[in-house]
């Protein structure tokens, strides 16, 4: 008698954002069940790919409004969820957004998005249904997208269970950048790989992303590469001065061919560096090509 392979279920957290839409597209290419979670469905597509409208592909993804912070929005989305994947975060926080666009003043903004701490959820997200910004402002902080929100998502699917968690971290952080940025994602991921060991967690650490898409993205890309290259030549003793921008950028399709191959490989599992991640993208597009 002829058995068949359960197809696999993939959830993923910000499927409507740059990286996240392209794990969605990835997924649907290998017949995956996509659902993505985001507070507004389905993307502007215009804002994360060359795409003017829907693309053909994006008819096979589930796409749910929903509120990350309170899995009581999506739980339902979980069920029976073979992987989940929390694919949002920040790279600047609105103090810091605020100084770069000129609505705050230098001082103020820099030592607000300078300073030591800041507060995360209002509540402990491993021991809370829902969780809400703890910074008086509301503000969206480090602590509260890269950390905490990852936490609280991590726990649903933990409880709804799913046997892989992916969590895209960073290569490392930036002079340019508070410390809690990448602090904050390695919080993430120590606190995910000790309280779920139920669930097999990769924790992929890219470098700058980009796309032709994203037309501001080329030369950024093209400057790290530089720095990249030169970090390579120190052989990479540079690492700790020049954080992500010695890393080599990748573009945002092969990270997210490398986190669908990570989870369909039962033998990937805690951090995914650069190079894994290349790894990986190329095995996945060579067997796309037999």
């Amino acid at each position: 008698m002829a058995t068949t392979t359960a197809k696999r279920k993939l959830v993923v957290g910000g499927g409507n954002g740059f990286l996240g839409s392209r794990i969605c597209k990835a997924a649907v290419a290998r017949d995956w069940e996509v659902v993505s979670i985001s507070r507004s469905g389905e993307p502007n597509w215009p804002s994360v790919s060359s795409h003017t409208s829907a693309p053909a592909w994006s008819k096979s993804v589930t796409w749910t409004s929903a509120n990350i912070l309170h899995p009581s929005t999506y739980r339902s989305s979980l069920e029976n969820a073979t992987a989940v994947v929390h694919s949002m975060g920040i790279l600047l926080e609105a103090d810091y957004k605020g100084v770069v666009s000129g609505q705050e003043s230098p001082i103020s903004g820099l030592r607000r998005a300078f300073s030591a701490t800041k507060k995360g959820s209002s509540t402990n997200p491993l021991e809370s249904d829902e969780i809400e910004p703890g910074e008086s402002d509301g503000q969206i902080t480090y602590e509260l997208m890269n950390r905490d929100s990852a936490l609280i998502l991590a726990k649903a699917a933990s409880d709804a269970g799913a046997k892989t968690f992916a969590y895209i971290s960073a290569a490392a952080g930036a002079p340019i950048l508070p410390a809690r940025y990448i602090n904050t994602k390695r919080e993430a991921e120590s606190t995910i790989a000790s309280q779920f060991p139920s669930m097999r967690s990769l924790f992929l650490r890219p470098g700058f992303l980009y796309d032709s898409s994203r037309g501001f993205t080329m030369p950024m890309a093209a400057v790290t590469y530089s720095g990249f290259v030169v970090n390579s030549l120190t052989g990479g003793n540079l690492t700790w001065l020049m954080g992500a921008g010695g890393s080599k950028p990748l573009k945002a399709d092969m990270v997210a061919e490398a986190v669908v191959e990570g989870i369909a490989d039962e033998g990937v599992k805690g951090p995914v560096e650069v190079q894994e991640i290349e790894s990986l993208a190329n095995r996945a597009w060579r067997r796309g090509m037999l």
